[in-house]
């Protein structure tokens, strides 16, 4: 219950629809009953003057009190739809021995009354004739309130049908206006978290301009900051390159001069430092670049797959020797895919280098691709310790490392990785490993575009 209510405090469209069906369902109602009551007092009035008028009929005939009296036949659809004509004189000895239709008090009483007999409750209208004789013209109730009930439901018949037909015009003229406001909704879910262009607001109605005027303003305001963070974050690993890359040269020249076995060993875990802090300058250095997500269009140019991947293999292979691992592409056949080369090297490369660090000595890291009509499919995998499932969507955050993790990283790789994917349009996922009893397997599907097909 507490859902629903939030649904209809929480939805516009909902709210206005409710309470337009809700104000056109009352006026309905209303207008629909006042026709009806109206009808049917209408129809009433109309059977009280056609009596009326057969008593005129009757009056102007001068008729006497030796007359007999009159019923009508009833109609061909209402059994017991006649009118019966009575003739009553006040001196019972001057008028015959007439059938009596209606129980009439002794003492007669002129206009219209309700008054009961043998068949049923009469409606009757007493009229007189002269000064000695009354006529007394009636017609049965139910048999009238059936012909006033039928006519005042015909009045009905308009409402009962415009009503649904009113509704849903209502309903679907709402859902038009209110559809750019869906339209946009749903463009801005589609959004990359990178995408902080403007909104277009040009085909929105002009209550709700402001609201996404004030968005704009904020989405510019959030891209300013994002772009100072990213051009600070650019511009301190440039100034702290130089300062590492000294330092680095200083530790080598200092390591061929003599000193003791201690010193050695503290300078060797300098260097260890000064490495590992300069590995963290350059993936940040990557990161940034990978954030930079206005790529020219002529940065695009069409990439083997089998070529880049051997680039990495040949820049890593040292790392790969000095474990023993197995490192190689298994796919037979090339595929050309439309990209940025240093996006998509990157992108290869951080898999490529995690797969090493993780993965123990003797081990093995195969590289392979497919493609089909619309999907392009690159994977690393490897046989080493894989990543347990709960650790698999944190891995992606920026300098997040599996606690208890022994191996020397920033925890950037993955972070950059994703950062591209998301640019190129595809996707990236941490699969346990198909080929080995443990391991991880990366996979990554990429759009396949226009060019490519």
């Amino acid at each position: 219950m507490d859902g629903v209510k939030g649904k209809l405090r929480g939805s516009l469209q909902r709210r206005l629809l409710i309470a337009l069906c809700s104000a056109i369902f009352i006026v309905a109602v209303i207008s629909g009953g006042v026709a009806f009551f109206s009808a049917l007092d209408e129809a009433h009035e109309l059977q009280d003057a056609t009596l009326t008028q057969i008593a005129g009929v009757i009056k102007h005939a001068q008729l006497s009190s030796q007359d007999s009296s009159y019923i009508s036949p009833s109609l061909d659809d209402e059994t017991g739809s006649n009118v019966v004509v009575q003739l009553i004189a006040d001196s019972p000895s001057t008028t015959r021995n007439l059938p009596s239709y209606f129980n009439l008090p002794k003492k007669i009483t002129e206009g219209f009354q309700t008054i009961p007999s043998p068949k049923g409750q009469y409606r009757v209208l007493v009229a007189r004739l002269s000064s000695t004789l009354h006529v007394v013209v009636g017609q049965k109730t139910a048999v009238r309130d059936e012909v006033a009930l039928s006519s005042a439901r015909r009045t009905l018949m308009p409402f009962l049908a415009l009503l649904p037909i009113l509704l849903l015009v209502v309903t679907l003229l709402v859902r038009n206006v209110f559809k750019p406001v869906s339209q946009l909704a749903s463009e801005v879910n589609q959004r990359d978290e990178q995408d902080l262009t403007p909104l277009a607001s040009a085909a929105l109605p002009s209550e709700v301009r402001p609201f996404i005027m004030a968005i704009n303003r904020l989405l510019s305001k959030v891209d300013i900051a994002m772009e100072t963070q990213r051009r600070f974050v650019a511009d301190a690993a440039h100034e702290l390159r130089s300062p590492l890359t000294a330092l680095s040269l200083q530790a080598e020249r200092l390591s061929q001069s003599d000193m003791s076995v201690e010193a050695k060993i503290r300078l060797g875990k300098l260097r260890q430092g000064i490495n590992r802090a300069k590995n963290l300058l350059e993936q940040l250095l990557s990161l940034a670049r990978a954030q930079q997500h206005d790529v020219p269009e002529s940065a695009t140019a069409p990439l083997s797959l089998q070529s880049v991947s051997r680039h990495v293999i040949e820049n890593l292979w040292p790392l790969a020797m000095d474990k023993n691992i197995d490192l190689g592409v298994v796919a037979t056949t090339d595929i050309i895919l439309y990209a940025n080369e240093v996006s998509l090297f990157t992108i290869i490369k951080n898999l490529v280098e995690n797969a090493i660090k993780y993965t123990p000595s003797g081990g093995c890291i195969d590289i392979r691709f497919d493609k089909n009509a619309t999907l392009i499919v690159l994977e690393v995998e490897d046989n080493g310790p894989g990543i347990a499932q709960p650790h698999r969507q944190r891995v992606f955050d920026p300098f997040y490392r599996i606690t208890g993790t022994k191996q020397n990283g920033s925890g950037l790789g993955l972070s950059i990785v994703q950062t591209i994917v998301n640019q190129l349009g595809g996707q990236i996922m941490l699969l346990d490993a198909a080929n080995y009893p443990s391991g991880l397997c990366v996979r990554i599907t990429l759009p396949v575009s226009h060019d490519q097909q």
